[in-house]
């Protein structure tokens, strides 16, 4: 799931609503939820780090809506997620590689701007879509990280609460995060 909004240890309160995207479909408890079906939680507990007690968050998903159907669920954010990289796509410079530093030494003929050559598809480069194709786009890592220094500890109910005793947890609304039920992931050490 991607949260809609950033959710940090002692900043979001207890109690505050929190809504996610689910990034693909998902079965619990017999149902698929499809993805990008909504899901609706809220934080259950949230306590900054501070220098005898370690920060805590927990987020329990309660229930997700979709175009054709509901499900009430219980879910909680575990300490997996996927990281996100660029991805500067293709490299389709014409002509030789050439570093960052090189500058024109004079020598041979400077490539010319209004060569056709220089500008292959002249209509996209005139426009604001053309600049923006080549900008660097973000992409969600195909395996899922554990997230380091963070434990998750159960509540007798079932709940999973993140535990962090170096740094306050933060969590950021364009990551993926991982949700588990009773059968939570074990955290990384």
């Amino acid at each position: 799931m991607v949260l809609q909004q950033n959710v940090a240890a002692g900043k979001t309160p207890a109690g505050t609503h929190v809504r996610a995207d689910l990034v693909i479909g998902t079965p619990v408890n017999g149902k698929v939820i499809p993805r990008n079906a909504v899901l609706s939680g809220e934080v259950v507990e949230s306590k900054a780090r501070s220098a005898s007690d370690p920060s805590r968050l927990s987020i329990r998903m309660d229930s997700a809506q979709w175009k054709d159907g509901s499900a009430a669920l219980q879910l909680y954010v575990t300490s997996w997620y996927y990281p996100v990289s660029l991805d500067s796509g293709p490299n389709l410079q014409y002509g030789p590689e050439q570093s960052a530093q090189s500058t024109w030494n004079g020598m041979g003929q400077y490539p010319d701007p209004n060569a056709r050559a220089y500008k292959p598809f002249p209509a996209a480069a005139d426009t604001d879509e053309g600049s923006r194709a080549s900008a660097p786009s973000s992409v969600t890592s195909k395996r899922p990280m554990a997230m380091k220094n963070v434990e998750l500890e159960r509540d007798r109910a079932g709940g999973i609460t993140l535990v962090s005793r170096r740094s306050n947890l933060k969590l950021d609304k364009l990551t993926t995060y991982i949700l588990a039920g009773e059968d939570a992931p074990p955290a990384a050490k």
